[in-house]
């Protein structure tokens, strides 16, 4: 038996599709994409001069309010409150538009019942942004 090697119709296109050239295409516009994105955002922004507004204390709010756990009772930015004037306070803090961040401090034996009574009145009046304040531990 012999054995032909010629090509049948050496004029017929080859049905085989080449795809590395498209997955190399898709990659590029992938990277150009990537990095065009961010200046296109970056464009969108306007540089503005705001104006200047004096600062005056009644209507600058406070970014945190320093919340004292004691033995004895609390203090509110260092001055020592009894009961009615806490409630007082943050019922004040509370109708605020941006109420402050409420950091609260109180030594290792304080009684934990003074600082989950403080954090009921926290909740009660609308203080929802909390922060407890604690030392690092010794590495």
């Amino acid at each position: 038996m012999a054995r032909s090697f010629h090509r049948k119709k050496p004029l017929e296109a080859n049905s085989e599709l080449n795809v590395t050239a498209l997955i190399d295409l898709g990659f590029a516009l992938l990277i150009i994409f990537m990095i065009s994105t961010p200046l296109i955002e970056k464009e969108q922004m306007l540089e503005l001069d705001l104006p200047i507004a004096s600062k005056s204390a009644s209507n600058t709010p406070q970014d945190s309010v320093d919340l004292t756990v004691m033995t004895g009772g609390y203090q509110i930015d260092g001055d020592v409150v009894g009961m009615l004037e806490l409630e007082n306070e943050l019922k004040r803090y509370g109708a605020m538009a941006d109420p402050p961040v409420m950091a609260i401090r109180a030594n290792g034996d304080t009684a934990y019942q003074n600082v989950v009574t403080l954090l009921d009145m926290l909740k009660k009046n609308g203080l929802k942004k909390i922060n407890m304040i604690t030392r690092p531990e010794d590495g």
